[in-house]
């Protein structure tokens, strides 16, 4: 964070972890180019012709490693990427079925794709609260989800909004020593009001005998709300996995998590995150449920106000049937869409960059604006920022002319990332994903210029998630998926290419 004057605080010095390698080649491509020279001057020994070939066949190689799409991806990612979205397809992958009249056993309305083989489990922290936890039996990670009212940005002190930037990003520091924990995601829904709760609120409260102008005004404003104004939800899932590699119980690991929540729970309120509670796990199935039906919000929303509760079950949180499209998905009631992050501001930004992009966006069912975080313990953060260091100080003793500037800036930057982990500060990697629910195909479009037009006053430069939306879609639910926790190529891999 920087301060060009007291009263205007501006934030920035995001950077890219540098790419290990020669150029765009990635580790694995400059192994391949020095492994390449060594066996070319032993194959020169023996033929020139086979030297000839064998060196076609590394260019051949190589060339793909050093054409990348604006995100980093090489060719062969992108190649990957079809041949898997083509196999889905051939496959029957791409269309979901649930039901009593599907084929799948039971006869039930599981969560498609990512989130079929999970199952929700309930425990009680110490409050007595209960709070629901997503136990992903693939990959033995368990997620629970705290649910917030943050308090909002107007008329408010710029010194107080600068306090609470500050607080959530110690609290993100703290998540790096947070035993087990593999991610957190925020994630922020907005979608236009139903006005059942007002409606709910107010009608039972006009008497008989109140006047008929009187109640003809009242039973207007019921009707004329829901088109002026929105509602909004934050929830804050956090991910953990076993501590060690320890193979625990599912009720000890429950146990721990019950421990943990209110001391997380203290850290969002003091970031301005306002009442915060940790969500049960029949809210859970809630929000996923109106995710992938929005047209049954009002009716969720009514059930609960008149019985205290709905009742839904996780088995019962899915579609009927989805279809996932080249560029959309699908599901009940809506089409969606979603955005992934390529490149984060560059420079400063005030700390309303994201107002616009969070707020409700006209013509759409709902709204998901997802921001996901994976922290990085300290020993690891000191290595990466040391070695960002070293080769941004490289990059400038090597180079000249206006890319010697650009380079003089980088290393400024390394040096204030170095000074700030030294002091304490987390090294923290994050992404953006934005998901938009549209009534059919032809919103659909109108909706994608306008989450356009809010990105680039956000000053982020976003790609649709094509050829992968339906698990883009279940990552911008607040049911713990990682992106990085389900790739087939390890992290690390993939880091090298």
């Amino acid at each position: 964070m920087s301060t060009e004057a007291a009263v205007h605080p501006t934030y920035g010095n995001w950077r890219r972890p540098r790419r290990p390698g020669l150029g765009p080649l990635g580790l694995i491509g400059t192994v391949v180019v020095f492994g390449g020279i060594v066996v070319d001057l032993m194959l020169s020994l023996i033929s020139l012709q086979v030297t000839l070939v064998a060196v076609v066949l590394q260019v051949l190689f190589l060339l793909p490693l050093t054409a990348r799409t604006q995100d980093g991806r090489n060719m062969y990612q992108v190649l990957a990427l079809r041949i898997s979205w083509f196999n889905r397809k051939s496959k029957g992958s791409a269309t979901y079925v649930s039901g009593p009249l599907s084929a799948r056993p039971g006869g039930r309305f599981r969560p498609p794709g990512l989130l079929n083989r999970v199952k929700l489990e309930e425990g009680r922290d110490a409050y007595d609260q209960p709070f629901g936890v997503v136990h992903h039996r693939s990959r033995n990670l368990y997620t629970i989800v705290l649910g917030c009212e943050p308090d909002g940005g107007s008329l408010v002190d710029p010194d107080q909004v600068d306090t609470w930037v500050a607080s959530w990003g110690q609290w993100l520091a703290r998540l790096s020593a947070e035993p087990g924990l593999r991610g957190a995601a925020v994630v922020v829904e907005t979608a236009p009001d139903t006005g059942s709760r007002l409606a709910n609120e107010l009608l039972p409260r006009l008497h008989p005998d109140a006047p008929a102008a009187a109640r003809a005004v009242m039973e207007e404003v019921v009707q004329r709300y829901p088109s002026t104004s929105s509602e909004m939800h934050t929830y804050i899932s956090l991910t953990y996995g076993p501590a060690g590699g320890q193979r625990r119980k599912t009720d000890e690991i429950i146990t721990d998590l019950a421990i943990r929540i209110p001391g997380l729970l203290d850290g969002v309120v003091s970031a301005g995150g306002g009442a915060a509670a940790p969500l049960s796990a029949e809210r859970i199935a809630e929000v996923v449920r109106v995710a992938y039906d929005p047209a049954v919000a009002g009716d969720v929303l009514d059930i609960r106000a008149q019985h205290g509760g709905t009742g839904l079950d996780w088995e019962d949180a899915g579609p009927a049937a989805t279809l996932e499209r080249t560029n959309s998905y699908v599901h009940d009631s809506g089409v969606s869409r979603t955005w992934m992050l390529t490149l984060a501001p560059r420079g400063t930004v005030r700390a309303n960059v994201l107002r616009g992009l969070l707020e409700a966006t006209p013509g759409t069912r709902r709204k998901r604006v997802a921001l996901l975080y994976r922290p990085i313990d300290p020993a690891t953060s000191a290595r990466i920022v040391e070695a960002d260091r070293r080769a941004a100080q490289f990059m400038a003793t090597s180079k000249r002319g206006l890319v010697q500037a650009r380079a003089a800036n980088e290393v400024s930057a390394t040096e204030q990332t170095a000074v700030e982990e030294a002091t304490g500060a987390g090294l923290v990697e994050f992404s953006l994903m934005v998901t938009v629910t549209v009534d059919s195909d032809a919103d659909l479009e109108d909706a994608n210029t306008a989450v356009r037009n809010q990105l680039a006053g956000a000053r982020l430069l976003m790609r649709p998630a094509d050829r992968m939306q339906a698990a883009a879609f279940s990552c911008t639910l607040p049911a713990g998926i990682l992106p990085w926790e389900y790739t087939l190529i390890p992290r690390e891999l993939k880091e090298a290419l």
